[in-house]
């Protein structure tokens, strides 16, 4: 007989039929709807399973976590939401609007990876901000390695909403960083 609505344990919101104590627990679930276990002829693919259930967006850090983060990006509305930070690292995601750019920018002390997920723009590097001598077209799941000390800045040139993810080591924002529109230079 097939149970297509069975729970099961789960790591993050704790819950165990069978009542037992799980030390491997309590990070928060950025699932928010009943787990489901398929069923045997359903295991091939289950990545239908998120289809649509929203991730909660929120800085999750420094505890360990797991995400989608091809997902969680694409749900992404804000310029800059925090998906987590940590002592080390910092993982940002980004909806940059058409038209618009991230902004010239230099880290001097940090290096960033930025991968777009979604959109397509125009990268530009170089060692000072009058020359800016490295320039590259960006697509879907293109990454961008950004040494520290270099400045850059990414252009949406396509017609949608370039969506990006961006880690920053050491971390270069606020823990829970949420700018919901581009900061004013």
């Amino acid at each position: 007989m097939n149970n297509t609505h069975r729970l099961h344990p789960c790591h993050y919101c704790d819950y165990n039929p069978d009542g037992i104590y799980n030390d491997y627990r309590t990070y928060p679930c950025p699932y928010s709807y009943d787990h489901y276990v398929p069923v045997d002829d359903e295991m091939e693919d289950n990545s239908r399973l998120m289809d649509n259930v929203p991730i909660v967006l929120k800085d999750y850090g420094p505890q360990p976590f797991v995400v989608n983060i091809n997902e969680a990006t694409k749900q992404n509305n804000n310029y800059r939401t925090g998906l987590w930070t940590g002592n080390n690292l910092q993982v940002t995601l980004m909806s940059i609007k058409v038209g618009d750019d991230i902004g010239l920018e230099v880290h001097p002390k940090v290096d960033q990876f930025i991968r777009i997920e979604e959109g397509q723009g125009i990268v530009k590097m170089g060692r000072s901000e009058d020359n800016l001598d490295f320039q590259e077209n960006v697509y879907d799941d293109f990454a961008i390695m950004i040494p520290a000390g270099t400045w850059h800045n990414v252009i949406n040139t396509g017609n949608k909403p370039l969506k990006v993810y961006s880690i920053y080591a050491p971390p270069q924002h606020p823990n829970g960083v949420v700018d919901v529109t581009k900061p004013d230079e």
